[in-house]
This record gives structure tokens, sequence and C-alpha cells, in this order.
């Protein structure tokens, strides 16, 4: 279980990792997955989640090869999603915030590949313990989660294959410590193979929690699912190896 935590500059934070990733088409587990720069993706968010957060608890949740990603990370915590295979991201979230202490919590994909600078943009609204997602608003691919806005700019919708949506959720997520016990109540409604980003939407459909679509859209983000985006993510990764 997380220790408890001071500072809203150092959140509580998950990794979703239980996943198999069979579309990436790779035997390991897809947070191992190793990039331009040779570190595996999860390395990769580890290292700049200590960067940003120096003093923050990190929890994984596991499922597939469970065994894998805990010799290549041995330092932080873990919570295994012994469901794995027939539940989706919000039963992993699920679990983990019914693990977690009082506070907010910010939570990612095992598979997104972003620069460090995006977790700086972020420190504000964590201080301020506001739940958001994070977005891009440059693009909208044709897998992805998108989002919709309310009248006061809070996110109404947040669904794939959106009709008018503004831009694409990028993996990248905070509960406020006041909306945390109203996502678990959601979450658990959630079917199986729903996505966490469904739990969000019962709880603004039905219970009106607020949450922030916080604009990243100035830091390279990449969510691998196929080939083609680990590709794209090692494009990225490269520029940021040319730059130091």
């Amino acid at each position: 279980m997380f220790t408890p935590v001071v500072e809203l500059r150092n959140p509580q934070v998950v990794i979703l990792a239980a996943g198999i990733g069979t579309r990436l088409g790779l035997s390991s587990p897809k947070p191992l997955t190793a990039l331009a720069d040779g570190q595996t993706i999860m390395q990769r968010q580890l290292r700049h989640l200590a960067a940003a957060f120096p003093q923050a608890q990190v929890m994984v949740v596991i499922g597939h090869k469970p065994d894998l990603i805990m010799r290549a990370v041995p330092h932080v915590l873990f919570a295994y999603n012994h469901r794995f295979e027939r539940t989706n991201t919000s039963k992993s979230l699920l679990l983990a915030l019914r693990l977690s202490v009082p506070g907010g919590v910010l939570w990612l994909n095992g598979d997104v590949v972003f620069e460090c600078g995006l977790l700086e943009r972020i420190h504000p609204m964590i201080k301020a313990d506001e739940s958001f997602v994070c977005v891009n608003t440059a693009a909208i691919g044709d897998e992805e989660v998108t989002y919709t806005l309310d009248r006061d700019g809070y996110i109404l919708r947040l669904a794939k294959a959106i009709i008018g949506g503004l831009g694409e959720a990028v993996g990248i997520n905070y509960v406020a410590s006041s909306d945390k016990t109203l996502l678990i109540e959601h979450l658990e409604r959630c079917a199986d193979q729903d996505y966490f980003e469904r739990g969000i939407e019962f709880a603004i459909e039905t219970a009106g929690m607020r949450v922030r679509a916080l604009d990243i859209s100035d830091f390279s983000v990449v969510e691998v699912d196929f080939p083609v985006d680990l590709e794209r993510a090692n494009s990225e990764v490269c520029k940021t190896i040319r730059r130091r």
C-alpha cells in the first residue's frame, strides 16, 4: 500500500501495465518495449516521474507476464490484477485506487512515451488538487479517446469515436482527493472490458464530477498500440537524443 504523501508536488502515482498488448505483436509486456535511447517505455516513464516528483511513491498494476516487469523495475510497488485476461484498464485503475491512501492520484498508461517537461506542466493542477485529463488538440487518431466540453469548459464526453471531438486524451490523468471515492464508485459500474475513461464519463454524467481538459499539445506524447506508433515514438526519442 502507498505511504502517505506530504506534498501535493509528490502525488501518488499509478502506472497501468497489466495488459497483453497483442496489437504491437511482441512477446514481452508492452511497457518493456525497448526505445531508441536504450531504455524501455517504463524505464523512461519512471525516470521522468523521478525527475518531476522525486518523493512520489509509484505503484505499477501488473498482469501479463508479471515476473518480467517486477524484475525490470524492482524498486516500485506492485498490484496484481489477477483478472487481467478478462478485464481492461477500468478494473486495473479500480484496483489501484482502492489500494491508495487519502489524497489525489496521478495515473498513466504503461505504453505512453512522453517528454519530461509534460510533467512540469501538470504541477499547478496537482498543487490545486483538481481532476484533469491530459489532451492533445493537434490531432485526433482513429483509435484514440476523444472528448467534448460543456459550457463551463469542463469535460462533457470522453470516449472513442465522439462526433465533434476536440482532441484526444493521451493517457495521463489525475483524480483529485475529493473526487476519488466518486471515481471508484463509477469504475465499479464499468463492464470488465471498459477503459477507465468510461468510469470518468459515468462520474461526469451521473454525479457531475468536474474534470479539466489539460492541453499538452506542445509536448511529444505517443501511446504505443501498433508498430507504426512505436516508429513514431522512436522518432521523437531520437530528437531528444540529438538535443543532448
